[in-house]
Order: C-alpha cells, then structure tokens, then sequence
C-alpha cells in the first residue's frame, strides 16, 4: 500500500529541500523521524511535516514499523520576482523560490517484494 503527502508553494529554496530528501530516501520511517529531529537545517520542520502526513495518508497515525520512504522528490514552484535598489540608481532583481514537495511512503515488504 502507498500513500503520498504533497506541500505545495512552500518558500523555500529547491536546493535547500533537496539536500535533506537525499538523506530520507529509502529509509525506514521511524529511522527517519530521528533524523530529522536532530537535523540542523529549517527545512527539515518541512520535510518532517509532509512525512508525517503521508504515514497518516496509509492509515499509521503513531505506529509507523513496517513503513518506508518509498519516493521523495522536490520540484520548482512559481518565482517571486522582487527588485533591490542597485548602485548608480540601477534595480537588481532578486528571486524568492518556492518549491512543491512530493513523499511517497510504502510498506516495507511490499517494497521488498516488487524490486
């Protein structure tokens, strides 16, 4: 069984989100869960919300044994373009990024079984 979790025009940047998904994927959620708690980075309140979300998506509210991180992927969202007063009366643009995020999670032997 899987159940996804998707945040959408979230301000962060791609870059940011996807350096903490590299550290998720394929792993066991309760794994994960400890992870991203001692993680140093704001993005990972993010990830950890969105991934308590999908384990509430495939019916695991507390018990998450036997879950796993199937797919975690971030993908670009819309630019708010903003402008910065430059020198010699010149504007320089700046880009505030938003992201959509997408996790995936599986039951651990179904996953085993099809690969």
């Amino acid at each position: 069984m899987e159940a996804k979790a998707t945040a959408k025009f979230v301000r962060y940047t791609p870059r940011k989100v996807n350096q903490v998904l590299a550290l998720i994927r394929n792993k066991k959620v309760e794994k994960t869960l400890e992870i991203l708690s001692f993680l140093p980075k704001s993005t990972a309140v993010l990830v950890k919300k969105v991934l308590k979300s999908a384990t509430a998506n495939a019916g695991k509210f507390e018990d998450y044994s036997g879950l796993k991180v199937k797919e975690a992927w971030v993908g670009n969202g819309p630019i708010l373009k903003r402008i910065r007063a430059g020198s010699k009366g010149r504007s320089m643009p700046i880009k505030k990024r938003t992201v959509h995020l997408t996790i995936i999670v599986t039951d651990a032997s179904t996953y085993l079984r099809k690969k």
